[in-house]
């Protein structure tokens, strides 16, 4: 799970580095713990602690609860208004990135 956290934050950070996202990176700036001198950004909660997704149910709660952050944190009203996310491609509406939603 560590190279795969790595990966994706190395390669989402770049992407917003090259969309100009700076209120995003500011974000992650903020979250960077004091003790990580080897990185600018904290992107991913510290630890690895997979959790199983054994059902189509467990992952729609996942899903929800990741699409509604944006709302909770008052960024947005509505999880389709937050670009970044993945709602937009589960409600069949384009999105930034390319999402797999024919597991469904």
């Amino acid at each position: 799970i560590g190279q795969f956290k790595s990966f994706t934050a190395h390669q989402i950070l770049d992407l917003l580095e090259r969309r100009q996202a700076h209120s995003l990176l500011h974000e992650f700036q903020w979250r960077k713990m004091a003790h990580k001198t080897d990185s600018e950004h904290q992107f991913w909660d510290e630890g690895s602690h997979p959790q199983q997704i054994d059902s189509d149910e467990v992952m729609w709660q996942k899903l929800e609860y990741v699409h509604n952050n944006p709302v909770r944190r008052g960024y947005v009203d509505d999880p389709l208004h937050w670009r970044y996310s993945s709602a937009r491609n589960y409600a069949r509406l384009p999105g930034l990135l390319d999402v797999v939603t024919d597991w469904m």
